[in-house]
């Protein structure tokens, strides 16, 4: 019996609270409405913090209705109404649309400083949002900011927040307010030092230099030492970063002088139309999606899956054709190759543009190719990320297929000396067909990836092929893994001579050192060996 009775004393307890909560919360919302009836701009700040406080589901409609000039007056019943962007007028106290809103109305105005101030007030409103995305934004942008009037809310929001990483974010932002707040204690500000010494970016070097002035000289020194700390932290990060971005530019490099490491070392064809190859493997990448939207949308995911081997064979199929009916009635003429192998590339450009039109084309990337992730503090994106193992998986695939195929095997032999590789029986020009196709092949896939970090447009290839030269000649020509190392090393080396010379000048610099390295190693970091070769 005494259990049914403390039963219902708490039903009876809960119903009652719920009836004393919610006239007093009416009440403190209806008494801050009431300020915007003065017309003044100092009532009307006092206003938003007000009704910031009193937490009610209306607060953030309200306040985003004041902003966009959407939140009304009526001067004789001193009533606050708002007008979504629909057109819908809502009572502003209890949030219920009325069907028919008194007139006239007088718009409550705004100027620069309440916009700030507005701003703030909705950012704190939205640190207790059901999505955590949008808290974490929130907390960064009042990190930034640093306006004490959030400090409460954002304590009460770090006080109920249950993951961890929307939490060290809060307490970033609570940190950057403490650090200035000209009432915040010398234990408050050496723990908001230590918290933004963990963080370790240049926001928190910013907020650790705007520490308060009449702060003491422990409190600054302690300050100092931490941006100190920070900023050889970030040159470590930054060069981590620099290698990790020369790497992914060099596994493009690669991607894309893979194939003419091949036909460059075998057949001794300078092909200006390998940038063209790359071109159009991107093409067919548009095309494969363009076709799975207008007929199966449910395979647009594995759009790149079934692109890669139709550019292969497609790019394939088109460097056999220019090596039958071009290029195979130039060999020992290489001025004349060149010349026609830049004529290929003039008219498949044009032929793209005729078919596709000049400007780009957008190519979509899979959900596994999007996004980014942190590792110490170095920004990885998975497209990037992609690449580089695709790139690898290709390359390793290549050097299986050249030392463990009879075509590979025949490869080879031609390359060290040709015309032993033909007196052994080797139908050279058959082995320079398969080559040429397999070259433009693997430039076509080289296209399938860079439609995912590029523009795909008939100039793609042109942004490749100079680049692709100079890492088949640095790194040895027709050596595979001179290739691998050349294109990792121009692509290092740019990346961290950017940040000194800029992009332009960074990329003649390097175009000079390959220079001067040629003339003391003319056949690259890794010379091919046989008797035709070193002949």
């Amino acid at each position: 019996m005494s259990l049914v009775r403390l039963l219902c004393a708490l039903i009876v307890s809960f119903v009652l609270a719920g009836q004393i909560v919610k006239p007093v919360y009416a009440a403190d919302l209806a008494s801050a409405l009431t300020r915007f009836a003065a017309d003044d701009f100092t009532e009307t700040a006092t206003a938003i913090d007000e009704i910031v406080a009193t937490q009610a589901p209306q607060a953030e409609p309200i306040l985003s209705a004041l902003g966009n000039a959407r939140l009304f007056v009526d001067m004789a019943t001193k009533k606050v109404y708002w007008r979504t962007a629909a057109g819908v007028v809502h009572d502003a106290l209890t949030g219920e649309p009325v069907a028919t809103p008194p007139a006239p109305l007088s718009t409550v105005r705004v100027n620069n400083r309440l916009r700030r101030v507005l701003s703030n007030a909705i950012g704190a409103l939205t640190l207790m949002a059901p999505e955590p995305e949008r808290r974490r934004q929130v907390a960064d942008a009042i990190f930034r900011s640093r306006d004490e009037t959030a400090l409460p809310v954002l304590e009460e929001a770090l006080k109920a927040e249950r993951i961890p990483a929307i939490a060290r974010v809060f307490q970033q932002a609570r940190a950057s307010i403490l650090l200035t707040a000209p009432a915040s204690t010398k234990e408050q500000r050496i723990e908001a030092i230590n918290v933004l010494r963990d963080r370790a970016d240049m926001g928190a070097i910013a907020a650790l230099r705007s520490l308060d002035a009449k702060s003491d000289a422990e409190t600054k020194e302690l300050a100092a030492t931490a941006v100190t700390a920070i900023e050889g932290r970030l040159r470590i990060v930054g060069y981590v970063q620099n290698v990790w971005f020369g790497l992914s530019l060099g596994s493009v490099l690669l991607l894309a002088a893979i194939g003419l490491a091949i036909t460059f070392g075998v057949m001794g064809v300078i092909n200006m139309a390998h940038g063209e190859m790359v071109m159009l493997g991107a093409y067919t990448t548009f095309m494969v999606q363009e076709f799975l939207r207008a007929n199966a949308p449910h395979l647009l995911e594995m759009s790149l899956t079934i692109s890669l081997p139709l550019a292969f064979l497609v790019t394939g199929l088109i460097g056999i054709a220019i090596e039958r009916g071009v290029i195979r009635f130039l060999y020992g003429r290489p001025l004349e190759t060149l010349l026609a192998t830049w004529g290929i590339s003039l008219i498949l450009q044009q032929s793209i543009r005729t078919a596709f039109g000049p400007t780009n084309r957008e190519v979509s990337s899979p959900s596994y190719m999007s996004g980014a992730f942190d590792v110490l503090g170095v920004s990885v994106t998975w497209g990037r990320l992609w690449i580089i193992v695709f790139t690898m998986i290709v390359f390793f695939m290549l050097l299986m297929a050249l030392k463990h195929t009879s075509m590979g095997l025949h490869m080879r032999a031609v390359t060290q000396n040709r015309r032993m590789a033909s007196s052994m029986g080797i139908r050279t020009p058959w082995v320079d067909a398969m080559t040429f196709g397999l070259g433009s092949g693997l430039a076509g896939i080289a296209g399938v990836a860079l439609s995912q970090i590029d523009n795909v447009s008939p100039n793609l290839g042109q942004s490749y092929i100079i680049d692709s030269f100079m890492v088949v000649v640095f790194g040895g020509v027709g050596n595979l893994w001179g290739t691998l190392v050349s294109a990792f090393a121009l692509g290092i080396a740019n990346k961290f001579l950017e940040p000194l010379a800029g992009a332009v000048l960074a990329k003649i610099l390097i175009l000079v050192l390959l220079i001067l390295f040629i003339q003391k190693r003319p056949r690259g970091l890794f010379a091919l060996k046989g008797r035709a070769v070193e002949a």
